[in-house]
């Protein structure tokens, strides 16, 4: 592991200067490692730089919003990585084989997602970018 915690630091350096935004996505089951993979990953690594987001359930203000609204104000800003420990996806796997929403909520998600996401991308490459 001492090793591989070199590459991490590395990155760390090398997002600030670049001035990147750098989203990781952890999916999958409770218990299929993704909270221990994050923490290898963040171990010896600064706050400053690496954050890492695991939303709750969400609040009855949040359900009423768009599904992928509540996970826009934690994206990184210039210099940053940020991790999510599931994300906006989570509405299309695990709430819907849970029962927590509805087939219409997962058709709406799958329309609106691809271009919430060509939205990320493009504000990610900075000013003027479509």
């Amino acid at each position: 592991m001492e090793k591989l915690h070199v590459e991490p630091v590395n990155f760390q350096q090398w997002v600030p200067l670049k001035g990147l935004k750098v989203c990781i996505v952890f999916e999958g089951r409770d218990g299929a490692g993704k909270g221990g993979t994050i923490k290898a990953i963040t171990e010896r690594v600064s706050p400053r730089v690496f954050r890492v987001v695991a939303l709750p359930a969400p609040t009855e203000r949040e359900k009423s919003q768009m599904y992928v609204q509540r996970y826009a104000p934690h994206f990184p800003a210039a210099g940053e990585v940020v991790i999510f420990d599931r994300s906006w996806y989570n509405r299309a796997g695990v709430e819907r084989v849970m029962g927590f929403c509805t087939e219409q909520q997962v058709k709406t998600f799958l329309e609106v997602a691809p271009g919430f996401e060509k939205l990320m991308v493009g504000s990610a490459l900075g000013p003027g970018t479509p």
